[in-house]
């Protein structure tokens, strides 16, 4: 059987997925596979977005004239929404989920020119996983007088 070598077509940079520290992929030609790959520090999973589209059905908020959503008339829906939806064919890239740290590491591996950029357990090592939160810097709504 024939094996083709992956190349690697991605850079490893940190970032954050919400409130957390994180990391991600991004691509860095055009050969790549992936739009992006993101990780989920809460879930311990990895997300890969591929570029391959297929077509899915989603539902979506149906729009009047001015592009506003439309809202339903007396009480909400079944799913709690107060908006009127209706199910569309929507183009979609696909998804791919890795959830085993070793798994997550080995695409890290096969696909980043980076892959030992900083040390990716940091990212796996649920203690102080608390104090990775990013700090947001606020100023005072109102400032002393």
């Amino acid at each position: 059987m024939a094996t083709k070598k992956v190349e690697k077509s991605m850079m490893l940079i940190k970032s954050n997925f919400g409130p957390m520290k994180s990391f991600k992929l991004i691509p860095i030609s055009q050969d790549c596979p992936f739009v992006e790959c993101l990780f989920s520090p809460r879930e311990k999973m990895m997300v890969c977005i591929g570029t391959i589209c297929k077509d899915s059905y989603h539902m979506v908020a149906k729009l009047d004239d001015n592009g506003d959503e439309i809202p339903v008339k007396g009480k909400p829906r079944a799913n709690g929404k107060k908006i009127k939806e209706e199910r569309r064919l929507v183009e979609t890239f696909s998804e791919h989920y890795i959830v085993t740290e070793e798994e997550i590491k080995e695409i890290i591996n096969m696909f980043a020119v980076n892959p030992d950029a900083f040390d990716l357990d940091e990212f796996f090592d649920m203690e102080g996983m608390e104090s990775e939160l990013i700090k947001m810097d606020t100023p005072p709504i109102i400032e002393k007088v």
